[in-house]
C-alpha cells in the first residue's frame, strides 16, 4: 500500500482498545468480549460436511460460482425473502462481504469526482471503501436530500449495524425511489437480516420495496452471521444485470474467486434453513440476559429492533461506558467507532456461559 493511499485511511479502531481491554482481562472472573460481532458458536454440521465433500479441488474455481451455488442463491433470495425473478445473470459470490463493501466503490469505476452515501451511523467499512478509491463521503438519513446530494452509490443497512434499526417496506422504496431519481446505485447491505427481533426485516429485492425491477440495486448477504461462517468468508451479492455483469468482469480480472469448497459449503448453509432457527434462538436468549441486565445498570438500549447488538448509552461520552464496563470485566465498543459519541454497541456474540457471567456482574453492581 503506498503512502498516500494509507494516508486516506483512518486508524484501525479496535487498535484504540487496548487499555480497556487489558483492565476487563484483569476481573477476577475473567473477560467477556462483547466488542466485536465475532460468532462463537459451531458451524452447521451441513456445512462442514459440505466443505469435506468438496476438499479435493485441484482445479482454479471459477468467479461467477458453481451452477449450483448460484442456483442455492436464487433459490434462497425468492423462498427466504421473496424477491423479484432472479436468473444466474443477477447473483455474484464474493470472498466475504467486507471485501465487498470495502472494493464495491472501486469495482463500480468511483473515483475522487464521484460521491458516496452512506449512513450518518455505520460500518466503518461504507467509509473506508470510498476513501479507498478517492471517492467523496457524505453522511445522509434522509432519502429526500439525496437529489441535492447527487451521489453515484448509496449505502443502507437493514438490520443495521451499530444500531439495529430496521427499515420497512416504505423506507426501503423511499430509498430505491431516490437513488433511481438521480441514477444512483443503491447498495442494501441485508447481513444481518436473519435476526429481526421487534421488527420483520425486508429485502431491497422485494417486488413492494422495488416496484418489481432489480434495476440499480445490489443486496449484499453474507453467511457469517447466519451460519456461523465467518471463519469461510463467503457471501453474495445480487440485483441489477448490468451491474454485476461489470463487477464479474472485474472479478475474473483480479483473480477473487471463491475457493471450490468453500462454495459447496455455501451452497449448502442457503439450502438448510433449520440451523438458522437454532442459531436464532441462541441470540434470542442472549439477548433476553443481556438487555435487562444493563438497562438494570443504567443503560438505556434504543432502536436495537434487528442484528446482533444492544446500541446503548448512559448519556455520557462512549469512552466513559467503555471505561465502566471494562471495570466490571466487559469489553464493548465504543460508538465512535460508528460516529455516535455517547453510545456503546454491545455484542450478543459470545458464549452462553460469557453471557450470563456478564448479565450477573451488572446485575450485581445495580444492586
Amino acid at each position: 500500500m503506498s503512502s498516500g493511499l494509507a494516508a486516506r485511511l483512518p486508524d484501525f479502531p479496535w487498535d484504540s482498545l487496548a487499555g480497556a481491554r487489558q483492565r476487563a482481562s484483569a476481573h477476577p472472573g475473567g473477560i467477556v468480549d462483547l466488542s466485536v460481532g465475532t460468532p462463537v458458536d459451531p458451524t452447521p454440521q451441513v456445512v462442514r460436511e459440505a466443505l469435506i465433500a468438496h476438499a479435493d479441488a485441484p482445479g482454479y474455481p471459477t468467479t461467477w460460482g458453481t451452477a449450483e451455488l448460484r442456483s442455492a442463491i436464487i433459490d434462497y433470495l425468492q423462498t427466504r425473502w421473496s424477491s423479484v425473478p432472479l436468473r444466474d445473470v443477477n447473483v455474484l459470490p464474493v470472498i466475504g462481504t467486507k471485501e465487498l463493501v470495502a472494493l464495491l466503490p472501486s469495482q463500480l469505476g468511483l473515483g475522487p469526482d464521484d460521491v458516496v452515501v452512506i449512513p450518518t451511523t455505520a460500518y466503518p467499512t461504507y467509509d473506508v471503501g470510498a476513501k479507498l478509491c478517492g471517492a467523496q463521503v457524505v453522511c445522509c438519513d434522509d432519502p429526500a436530500e439525496i437529489a441535492g446530494i447527487a451521489p453515484k452509490l448509496i449505502w443502507i443497512n437493514s438490520p443495521a449495524n451499530p444500531h439495529g434499526r430496521i427499515l420497512d417496506a416504505d423506507e426501503m422504496r423511499a430509498w430505491v425511489d431516490a437513488a433511481r431519481a438521480v441514477g444512483a446505485v443503491l447498495a442494501s447491505d441485508e447481513c444481518y437480516g436473519e435476526f429481526g427481533w421487534e421488527a420483520e426485516p425486508v429485502s431491497v429485492l422485494h417486488p413492494d420495496v422495488n416496484g418489481g425491477s432489480p434495476d440499480g440495486l445490489l443486496a449484499v448477504h453474507s453467511s457469517s452471521k447466519r451460519s456461523n461462517m465467518a471463519g469461510y468468508r463467503a457471501g453474495f451479492i445480487a440485483g441489477d444485470q448490468a451491474l454485476v455483469a461489470p463487477l464479474l468482469e472485474v472479478r475474473k480480472h483480479s483473480g477473487l474467486m471463491l475457493p471450490t469448497p468453500v462454495q459447496a459449503a455455501l451452497a449448502a448453509a442457503l439450502r438448510d434453513h433449520s440451523h438458522v432457527a437454532e442459531q436464532r434462538e441462541r441470540y434470542a436468549r442472549r439477548r433476553a440476559l443481556l438487555r435487562p441486565a444493563l438497562e438494570a445498570a443504567g443503560y438505556r438500549v434504543e432502536h436495537s429492533e434487528g442484528s446482533l447488538y444492544l446500541w446503548c448509552t448512559r448519556d455520557e461520552d462512549c469512552r466513559a461506558s467503555v471505561d465502566h464496563l471494562a471495570g466490571l470485566g466487559i469489553l464493548v465498543a465504543p460508538g465512535d467507532f460508528y460516529g455516535a459519541a455517547q453510545f456503546v454497541r454491545v455484542a450478543l456474540t459470545a458464549t452462553d456461559e460469557r453471557v450470563e457471567a456478564a448479565a450477573s456482574r451488572l446485575l450485581a453492581a445495580s444492586a
